[in-house]
């Protein structure tokens, strides 16, 4: 019986796919660990007899037999690179099958906004038609710099969110971080809004960045592009640190 298991999912009462945790703590060294954060959090069988049981044997069978990572999307009020679900449950999938079989299966968007006019794109063009088209379009940048803190925070979640799907999937590709780092941390005027609204937000979008840099997702940086990126962090960094020290002195007044 358990051989027929095809519906996987998490605990249940509970939600969740296990990534974004390891990704947000940086608590990872491959993507085997991705893989056994996905397996822990989504290796539970529903069926018509069973519900939420805990099938680990049977759940890596499956996975190891996945030729193809499929998600679809039924709208346009979001897209793969504003929400961290994607990244977790698809690239969880992928992450996965990578694991188990030592290779990747082949990636698909399927983009059925539409019922009339479904299409389905390879994961990576999708990723490069979302980057360009709205992460880094300088119309989507003034609208969110017109929502001042939450704007900011978005720029950072579009950053992290890329980052997470190409470690779980390996997706992106050197020009699209260092698009990311003229466009939202060294553009002038981005730059400066981040510092008055959200310097928080400036600070991940640095880390992150340095962070795909060191495990080399973003393998050929321009050294003078991370030189720039190193001074701005030492300033932010030194920016929060005395905020800091100014509200801890306001709050012992």
């Amino acid at each position: 019986r358990t051989s027929l298991y095809r519906i996987f999912g998490s605990a249940p009462g509970s939600y969740g796919a296990g990534i974004l945790p390891l990704i947000d703590e940086g608590n990872w060294q491959d993507v085997a660990d991705l893989a056994r954060a996905y397996e822990a959090w989504g290796a539970f069988a529903y069926g018509k007899a069973e519900y939420g049981v805990d099938a680990i044997p049977e759940f890596r069978s499956r996975f190891a037999s996945i030729a193809v990572a499929v998600k679809n999307q039924d709208n346009r009020e979001h897209d793969i690179l504003d929400s961290d679900d994607y990244l977790q449950y698809h690239g969880g999938m992928i992450a996965s099958v990578r694991a188990l079989t030592g290779q990747a299966p082949r990636q698909y968007h399927g983009d059925s906004a539409d019922p009339s006019h479904v299409k389905v794109r390879d994961l990576k063009e999708e990723v490069r038609r979302v980057f360009r088209t709205r992460a880094v379009n300088p119309k989507w940048i003034e609208g969110m710099m017109r929502h001042g803190y939450k704007g900011g925070f978005e720029m950072a979640a579009t950053t992290d969110y890329l980052f997470g799907y190409d470690a779980t999937s390996e997706v992106a590709e050197d020009w699209m971080y260092e698009g990311l780092a003229r466009a939202y941390a060294l553009d002038p005027v981005v730059q400066q809004f981040l510092r008055e609204k959200n310097p928080w937000a400036l600070l991940g979008i640095l880390k992150r960045l340095f962070e795909a840099a060191d495990r080399k997702m973003w393998e050929s940086p321009p050294e003078d592009l991370m030189a720039n990126l190193r001074q701005l962090y030492w300033e932010m960094d030194a920016y929060l640190e005395e905020w800091r020290d100014l509200r801890m002195e306001a709050r012992a007044k």
